[in-house]
């Protein structure tokens, strides 16, 4: 018997992802979108009979980057879209939570994220893409947390700042849904944005 730990998770598709060392050719979007779409915002605490999953919340982050930098690219776009892509594998870890336990997790997250772009030809994001997707998500933090987890609009400005109205396109991602609906549209999306010429 070997006192190896194990750092890797099988996935549907057969690959085996090292968390420790992700290869980027061990990544595929088929397991990144059916894992999203299984992992709940919030801890799952949050309205209605189906879960708000990260696959959903990917596809508000990227809508309400596109309505405050209008003319993005699809680079940009699938930088939104994947931003939260590391949590296929190591789950929604709650703002709470991360307070608690430390800065120790963000290693793995930074290895996974940095073997996601590798594998979808992504380059690091400039400074202002990365201030874009933290703005946009924290955006999309205060609704849900007003719309669906509870919060009073007192509590959410308090904790996340107040936020302005959402465009209607995003507004309309509130609404939870099945997760085979969240699965197919968050890689619906995702293939829009990788097709030869999309933006």
């Amino acid at each position: 018997m070997t006192s190896h730990r194990r750092a890797w998770q099988r996935m549907l598709s057969g690959r085996r992802l090292d968390l420790l060392d992700p290869a980027p050719g061990d990544i595929e979007i088929a397991d990144i979108a059916h894992g999203l779409a299984r992992v709940a915002r919030w801890n799952g605490q949050t309205a209605g009979p189906h879960v708000f999953s990260v696959a959903q919340h990917a596809l508000l982050v990227e809508a309400i980057g596109r309505a405050l930098a209008p003319g993005l690219g699809a680079a940009a776009c699938l930088e939104l879209l994947l931003h939260d892509a590391p949590e296929y594998v190591i789950g929604d870890i709650i703002s709470p939570f991360k307070a608690a336990i430390g800065d120790s997790y963000k290693t793995v997250e930074r290895r996974l994220l940095a073997a996601i772009r590798l594998r979808f030809g992504l380059p690091a994001p400039a400074a202002a893409l990365t201030a874009l997707v933290k703005r946009a998500d924290g955006i999309a933090a205060y609704h849900e947390a007003i719309q669906l987890a509870g919060f009073s609009v007192e509590e959410a400005d308090a904790v996340f700042g107040a936020c302005e109205a959402l465009e209607s396109q995003a507004e309309a991602l509130l609404v939870p849904w099945p997760t085979d609906v969240a699965q197919d549209r968050f890689l619906a999306r995702f293939h829009a944005l990788t097709e030869p010429g999309s933006a």
